[in-house]
């Protein structure tokens, strides 16, 4: 049987083991098998019942031929190509020396029997493979084939590839977007399953962002392209699961490996079970002992080893892709499920990474004024603190300012009609010797200090919110088996801490710049028994992403630094992901462990039984065939696993 590789539909693996089917590549399958297992019952029963003047031995034999031929060419031909290649011993020549030897023996139904079950199971790897390459190929029906673009109050269609940044895009009612852009109708309600695995709709507003691949479900909306097809999130998780099946598992990698010494060391196994009794046994019969060794040599076949560890991982990916989690290789799925020690972000993975006003306080104006002439001076900064004060304003506009200066790492200084108006941190209150209410410096939250003309005027408390499941993501991690979990981030001590508590996390760290981040990774891999795991979404993550044994990335929110270096990509943002993509890589390593067990021990037990001359070939052909048959249906069931 052959070897399935790539997700990609349109990948092809070497020596013709897997190849893009035609439309007629079906019946095609399906014919020689029907023709060869039609001929061989109706041999059989000649056998039974024919007269044998009309059933004569060279009849017979012509009969068998021609049940062989339909089911043996194909693999003929496979086995020509290989042996071109200079690789003689594969699955193609084992069943090519056995069933020709079995013809040379005149045991023609078992030669037949050995090609024709070969066939029946590359019928149902075939099924075994499209039904995990489904879960993937779904990615990549999502693809638009055309893009409607907005110019001049006309619409046409083009080709998203050929759309550039900040082009207008119309996109209709059930149809899909074509690139990552924002949101310019008032609001629209998207279908993101296809993108993030969840079902429920998601309602996005004016200057939201919008990712391609989403579906608009309920009306037409107005997009501004934000980046070119090449480089939106759609693209790159379709790379993504691309290469995912070119970088193999440890175990993938071995048992290749083992495959290669394997299949000479049996076959020269099988040339001494039926050349060395002549030396040792006295009633020794030369087709007894080739029937035997042609029995070794039909059960040593590699096949359900080289055919079901390969799907084990297959399938692993395409689980993981329904729930939004993009394994980048089949060996970071043999890495996650060994990962006991997870460490994380805080803005953006544990937090919303949404800054909002928590309170305004004011001494000496009502909290409504107060608020609006500090956000008339923050509107002139970029910084997230500075948005959040604005967004919670209102009638910023009546303000007339001036000569604002944003002073870095402080806050902002500038003039509100007659008003001189310093706001933020405790270094600017500091700088101009301005006295400040030190209840403040309590606060957990970040703080902007106000002061009107040199004196104290009150403070806005400004906070991310915490994500709704972050704490049910720690306990499904612990559940897991996950030993710890541990938070690094820049933000203050005060601040992780109150995080940690509300979340469950076991150690954090606050205060830490990126190389801070770094220096804890690399004190926690240097404990040998430690297999970490880091999550993050932001530019300064990626050293950190780097370093671990399995780099995870916020893909929703992330930066493309982010999900670039990243050996997982969680396409919801949500953190219990986490703990499913830990059950599904482990889930996947037991089924590879069972598979492998499975077929060497019975393998191991026929070709033993076959020695000692308890084994038939027809046995030999249902322990092969139905060992394979076994570890496929075992592999694809990940598929059907809930997690």
């Amino acid at each position: 049987m052959s070897v399935p590789v790539s997700p990609n539909p349109q990948a092809c693996c070497s020596k013709g083991a897997c190849r893009k089917k035609k439309p007629e590549a079906a019946w095609k399958i399906f014919l020689p098998v029907g023709i060869s297992l039609f001929l061989l019952i109706m041999g059989m029963a000649c056998d039974r019942l024919a007269p044998h003047s009309f059933f004569s031995p060279f009849m017979r034999l012509l009969w068998y031929i021609a049940a062989y031929l339909p089911v043996g060419f194909p693999v003929m031909k496979e086995a020509w190509g290989t042996i071109r290649e200079k690789e003689f011993f594969n699955e193609f020549t084992l069943m090519l020396i056995a069933t020709i030897g079995a013809f040379i023996i005149g045991e023609y139904p078992e030669g037949v029997a050995v090609m024709l079950f070969y066939s029946i199971g590359e019928l149902f790897q075939e099924s075994a493979v499209n039904k995990a390459r489904n879960n993937i190929k779904a990615l990549l029906d999502i693809r638009p084939a055309t893009a409607t673009v907005v110019k001049e109050g006309s619409y046409q269609e083009t080709e998203p590839e050929k759309i550039r940044p900040g082009e207008i895009l119309l996109v209709r009612a059930g149809g899909k977007v074509p690139l990552d852009g924002v949101l310019l109708s008032e609001a629209g309600s998207f279908n993101t399953s296809a993108l993030t695995g969840e079902s429920r709709p998601r309602t996005l507003r004016t200057g939201e962002t919008v990712l391609a691949g989403m579906i608009s479900i309920d009306k037409a909306v107005e997009i501004r392209a934000e980046k070119a097809y090449s480089d939106s999130s759609l693209a790159r998780i379709l790379e993504m699961v691309e290469e995912a099946s070119s970088r193999k598992a440890k175990t993938e990698l071995l048992i290749r490996k083992f495959a290669k010494i394997y299949t000479p060391v049996v076959f020269s196994l099988a040339v001494l079970i039926a050349v060395l009794p002549y030396f040792t046994v006295a009633d020794y019969v030369f087709a007894t002992w080739v029937y035997r060794a042609l029995i070794f040599l039909v059960i040593s076949c590699p096949c359900a080893l080289v055919i079901s560890v390969p799907l084990g991982y297959f399938g692993g990916i395409g689980a993981a892709s329904r729930k939004g989690i993009l394994f980048k290789g089949a060996n970071f799925l043999d890495k996650m499920a060994s990962v006991n020690t997870v460490v994380m972000d805080k803005t953006g993975t544990l937090t919303k990474g949404v800054f909002r006003v928590q309170n305004v306080v004011s001494p000496m104006y009502e909290k409504q004024d107060f608020l609006n002439m500090t956000a008339a001076l923050e509107k002139h900064s970029t910084h997230p603190v500075a948005k959040a004060i604005v967004a919670a304003a209102s009638g910023v506009e009546v303000y007339s300012t001036g000569q604002v200066e944003e002073i870095a790492g402080m806050g902002v200084k500038g003039r509100c009609g007659e008003k001189e108006i310093l706001a933020g941190n405790r270094r600017l209150m500091n700088s101009y010797a301005i006295p400040y209410d030190e209840t403040i410096d309590t606060l957990v939250e970040t703080v902007v200090i106000v002061a009107i003309d040199r004196q104290y005027a009150g403070y806005i408390s400004i906070a991310d919110e915490i994500k709704d499941e972050a704490a049910q993501a720690i306990r499904e991690m612990h559940e897991q088996g996950v030993r710890q979990t541990l938070m690094l981030s820049g933000d203050r001590s005060s601040i992780t801490d109150q995080v940690a508590r509300a979340t469950g996390i076991d150690k954090a760290y606050g205060n830490l710049l990126p190389e801070g981040k770094v220096k804890h990774l690399e004190a926690l891999k240097a404990v040998r028994s430690n297999v970490v795991a880091f999550v993050g979404d932001g530019i300064n993550d990626a050293p950190a992403l780097a370093l671990s044994d399995v780099g995870i990335a916020m893909g929703g929110m992330g930066s493309d630094a982010a999900i670039e270096i990243a050996d997982v990509v969680i396409q919801t943002d949500r953190l219990v992901r986490i703990a499913t993509a830990i059950r599904i890589a482990r889930a996947t390593k037991r089924i590879v462990m069972q598979n492998i067990v499975l077929a060497i021990g019975v393998k191991l037990i026929v070709m033993l039984l076959g020695v000692i001359g308890i084994a038939t070939m027809w046995g030999a052909v249902f322990a092969d065939v139905g060992v394979a048959l076994l570890a496929i249906l075992n592999a694809i069931r990940i598929l059907r696993m809930k997690f």
